[in-house]
């Protein structure tokens, strides 16, 4: 990769992309990129290249070490061809939305003048732009924008960590509301409530935030999926009877494994009645706020202490997008942090404002560009037609799935998520997991996997979990004539299996 170079580029490889030569430069750039992306696709031929990964793998190494040289057409190409690309209807693994031409089009502004907001001086607009935005957002959950804040994250994980950090100095710190590892009183022993569905950044948060990923109380959840307010009455209630501290309720709108929402209006009740804080990670559900007739799932989240969305899933926004909010802006107290040389506190009170204790990050992309721009040109009415339109797909899909014999549904969508599998009469786990990557390494399609508690198996039982495939419907462009081709090729395959 760190060859000689090829001299290949089109115009002077050096050339910047901000400032007023910038566009000229780009333009002849960006017609070799487009170009170049086109004919990857064609070449890739499906929703992902045929053959295993050893192959795939063996085709990059292959190119970058050709003797000509690899230059920006023939890398794009080889990217584009290489890739699982979410717009084909038959990719469809992920929480991963094929993005809106306008947002990348904007991403490509943000790229050109790289602004960074952790100091005003290096992104005066962009600075003002999220402020803006998060104001906006923070009444789409239903709070008060005077009172709320927030801040445009790298997605869900990062919006996690940071509820169960401000969680953790909001509930066991002092009135500074900073916590040092060796100033928590371990009698306290805190604990974190989260369905047995939730995300794995929970326990991966707690375990970075110095507590371990035992204090995460896993929560069960009911047959769709949904975190049981009795069990979680329970465990809270056990929690303080064995001395230790609730912290958090992390509620989950929209679960990874099948879009399931859990009932927030109890757990804020729950929460609220242990002084514990409430998180909701609605990074998959926060779409449906853009949604009439599907907000009101949301009904309760605007009860929660924190909210994490991310628009890089139902919001057709390129990596990344997630935004994280919270209800009272003092909750960010612990992270308020003075640097001279990017916040000084007479260059504030002169009025530069600074979102440096917005954020655990520093250098930081202005990730709200995109979002900003998509909002302004399709509103909240425009994206929840998309919205709409792909949960209309997965209604249609689970439709088509219960008619056909040879195929189990798991359940009604929530959302976007259709879960089924190949009905087998030894219950078809190895079946279904090895029909995955058939259809994978062919470049047929690109199905998710999911694993859920076998429903008659005991609770806690160890392995007691069936494997499922997934379609997650997030290209609104998709026909139902489309997905019956998939199923199809679910169908084929798996009669090629035998």
């Amino acid at each position: 990769m760190l060859g000689q170079g090829t001299g290949s580029a089109v115009g002077d490889a050096t050339a910047l992309a901000g400032g007023t030569d910038g566009p000229a430069a780009l333009r002849p750039l960006l017609e070799t990129v487009l170009t170049a992306l086109a004919d990857g696709a064609a070449a890739r031929g499906g929703p992902v290249a045929a053959g295993e990964p050893e192959k795939q793998a063996a085709a990059v190494r292959e190119a970058i070490a050709a003797a000509a040289g690899p230059d920006l057409a023939s890398l794009t190409r080889l990217l584009a061809q290489g890739a699982a690309d979410p717009a084909d209807p038959a990719c469809a693994a992920h929480l991963h939305c094929p993005p809106l031409a306008v947002a990348v089009a904007a991403d490509l502004a943000v790229s050109a003048l790289n602004p960074s907001l952790d100091s005003w001086d290096q992104a005066p607009a962009a600075t003002v732009l999220e402020t803006e935005l998060i104001g906006e957002l923070a009444e789409l959950v239903g709070y008060r924008r005077a009172e709320a804040a927030g801040v445009v994250t790298s997605g869900g994980t990062e919006s996690n960590l940071m509820a169960l950090m401000l969680a953790r100095d909001t509930v066991l710190a002092g009135p500074d509301r900073r916590v040092e590892l060796d100033g928590v009183d371990p009698a306290r022993r805190p604990r974190f409530f989260a369905s047995a569905a939730a995300h794995f950044s929970v326990q991966r948060s707690a375990a970075l935030l110095g507590l371990g990923e035992r204090a995460v109380v896993p929560v069960a959840v009911d047959g769709a999926g949904r975190m049981d307010p009795r069990a979680l009455a329970g465990a809270l209630a056990a929690a303080r009877a064995a001395g230790e501290t609730p912290v958090a309720v992390v509620a989950t709108a929209g679960t990874t494994e099948t879009g399931a929402i859990d009932p927030l209006p109890a757990c804020a009740e729950l929460a609220a009645e242990h002084g514990a804080w409430l998180h909701v990670d609605a990074a998959y559900g926060g779409g449906a706020l853009l949604s009439d007739r599907l907000a009101p799932l949301l009904d309760g989240v605007q009860l929660a202490d924190s909210v994490s969305l991310d628009w890089h899933k139902l919001g057709w926004q390129p990596v990344a997008a997630g935004v994280f909010l919270v209800r009272r802006a003092e909750s960010y107290a612990s992270l308020a942090r003075r640097a001279a040389y990017l916040n000084p506190a007479d260059d504030e009170a002169a009025g530069y404002p600074s979102l440096l204790g917005r954020s655990l990050r520093t250098t930081r992309r202005a990730d709200a560009f995109p979002i900003a721009v998509t909002l302004r040109t399709l509103g909240r009415a425009g994206l929840g037609q998309l919205v709409d339109r792909c949960h209309e797909l997965a209604r249609y899909t689970a439709g088509r799935v219960r008619e056909q014999a040879e195929l189990e549904l798991h359940g009604e969508p929530a959302l976007t998520t259709v879960v089924f599998r190949v009905r087998r009469a030894d219950g078809g786990d190895a079946f279904n997991a090895e029909l995955r990557r058939r259809l994978l390494a062919a470049g047929r399609a690109v199905l998710g996997r999911a694993e859920l508690p076998a429903p008659d198996a005991p609770a806690g039982t160890a392995g007691a979990v069936e494997v499922w495939l997934k379609l997650t419907l997030l290209n609104p462009h998709t026909t139902e004539a489309a997905l019956d081709r998939v199923l199809d090729e679910v169908l084929r395959a798996a009669r090629d299996l035998g």
